[in-house]
């Protein structure tokens, strides 16, 4: 594993030199977005929606869209600026049963490893908070964001779960709550209590569990590669762009001096008109007097 976030546990007056972990990760099959004719890869570019221009990621910054459009554009400097008291450190604020946090505020699972030079007082702590048979709230800072956490023991590991902030965790509003309960005869829950006896085990083994799913895909996918059945897509070099680039150049420039030389000519064939002399018109012929 690669540690991803160091830091420090700050217990009391002690401060124990942690790096962190994640604890889990998902087993999905990455597929990826292809063109379905030849194989090739289906990209996404970030361009801006006003001048059409691609923009590079050292040019993006975050921006907080006001209810009429208007965009507050924050920086990664002012942002860097911005106070967080936790950054570094898992701050430990309480101590709580484990019962008494309801699962819905968890967010995302790590392990936390002691630094050489603090396996004792990791130690310490892990094996206190072991006995304790609670677990240590926490503050922390992780990616510019701050965060309660639970911090408890597994498998003689510190392991810290991030929790969200009660204001993120949406209130249940549905109409059937405020509509009177419908009448449960005693049998009815009596068989239903009867349903969960029967399927009741003392203890959660997620090992007897599999992801019939996951492993159908990779099966579809190990027999595609056996049978053969892959396609390669035709690979498109930086040489290449160049050329279609260059071609599109010129072919701007031949445009460019095409409408040029007709502009010219043009030009020059109406200063040749007004160059030339004005013909004169043919004087009226004077007619002879008529006999007396």
């Amino acid at each position: 594993m690669r540690a991803m976030w160091k830091g420090s546990v700050s217990f009391g007056l002690v401060s124990i030199p942690i790096q962190m972990y994640a604890a889990t990760e998902n087993k999905n099959v990455s597929l990826r977005q292809v063109h379905e004719a030849d194989g090739g890869r289906i990209q996404y570019k970030r361009f801006c929606t006003i001048d059409g221009q691609e923009v590079p990621y050292a040019e993006i910054a975050k921006g907080y869209e006001l209810p009429d459009g208007e965009m507050v554009v924050i920086t990664d400097a002012e942002m860097a600026e911005l106070p967080l008291s936790t950054q570094r450190t898992i701050d430990v604020l309480e101590f709580v049963p484990l019962e008494s946090i309801d699962p819905i505020q968890y967010d995302r699972t790590y392990y936390l490893e002691p630094q050489k030079n603090a396996v004792k007082p990791y130690v310490v702590l892990r094996d206190a908070l072991h006995k304790s048979s609670q677990v240590a709230i926490a503050k922390v800072a992780v990616r510019q964001r701050e965060s309660m956490a639970v911090l408890r023991v597994h498998a003689d590991v510190l392991v810290m779960t991030t929790m969200l902030w009660p204001d993120e965790v949406r209130e249940p509003d549905f109409p059937f709550l405020r509509d009177d309960p419908p009448q449960i005869r005693p049998q009815e829950l009596t068989m239903a209590g009867s349903l969960i006896d029967s399927l009741a085990e003392p203890v959660f083994e997620p090992e007897k569990y599999k992801d019939h799913y996951r492993e159908a895909l990779e099966e579809m996918i190990e027999a595609k590669v056996a049978g053969d059945e892959t396609t390669k897509p035709a690979a498109v070099t930086a040489k290449a762009d160049v050329v279609d680039l260059m071609a599109a150049l010129q072919a701007s420039v031949d445009a460019a001096k095409k409408s040029r030389q007709s502009s010219s000519e043009a030009s020059s064939e109406a200063s040749e008109e007004d160059a030339k002399p004005a013909k004169k018109k043919p004087a009226a012929r004077k007619r002879a007097p008529k006999p007396a």
